[in-house]
């Protein structure tokens, strides 16, 4: 499935647009291939940008103080990503962005969405929906690294994301699930 018909399935789980629409909204999107490893947002940059991931994968990080990386995010095909507090409040980013994979993504400025939503009300409710899966998520995320033990963690991934183990580095899974590599060793060998 090419890019655009990725995007356009993905607005339409949440609402529908005709042909002529579609055709106008992604207008507003760029294309942009990021090489695994490469930057798509440095820690102190604004994320001014909103990235659908149409091939390929993305992590979002943040660095502790003894320069330790925390995977916040991981982004496979047909997933959105940014950093929201920044994109949203035009500060500088707390995290960075990178492919985890070589990616195919699809890109629309802050500025953009708003003109988009002016033309397209429906769009205002599909990013309306987005934001709120995102806020939720992000919550859900919060409540399962504070309170559910290390394996409860590993067999929700294991179950609600499967994809991720099989073509995610373990060092990110851990990162991701809040947990050293060599627990999250001990944990796949006990499942």
């Amino acid at each position: 499935m090419d890019c655009l018909s990725r995007l356009r399935k993905n607005i339409e789980t949440k609402v529908a647009i005709s042909d002529e629409d579609f055709s106008k909204i992604a207008s507003y999107f760029r294309r942009q291939h990021l090489k695994k490893k490469k930057d798509l947002l440095r820690i102190g940059d604004t994320c001014d940008e909103l990235a659908f991931v149409c091939k390929g994968a993305l992590r979002s990080y943040s660095m502790d103080a003894r320069g330790v990386e925390h995977v916040v995010q991981i982004a496979l095909e047909d997933y959105w990503m940014a950093d929201l507090y920044s994109y949203l409040n035009n500060t500088p980013s707390n995290i960075a962005i990178d492919a985890i994979e070589d990616a195919e993504i699809l890109l629309i400025k802050y500025n953009d969405v708003d003109t988009m939503c002016l033309e397209f009300p429906s769009m205002e409710r599909f990013f309306r929906k987005l934001v709120e899966k995102a806020y939720s998520a992000t919550l859900q995320r919060i409540n399962s690294v504070k309170s559910l033990p290390a394996e409860d963690r590993y067999k929700n991934l294991l179950k609600n994301q499967p994809e991720l183990l099989q073509r995610i580095p373990l060092i990110y899974i851990a990162s991701y699930l809040g947990m050293t590599p060599e627990s999250l060793s001990r944990i796949r060998k006990n499942v």
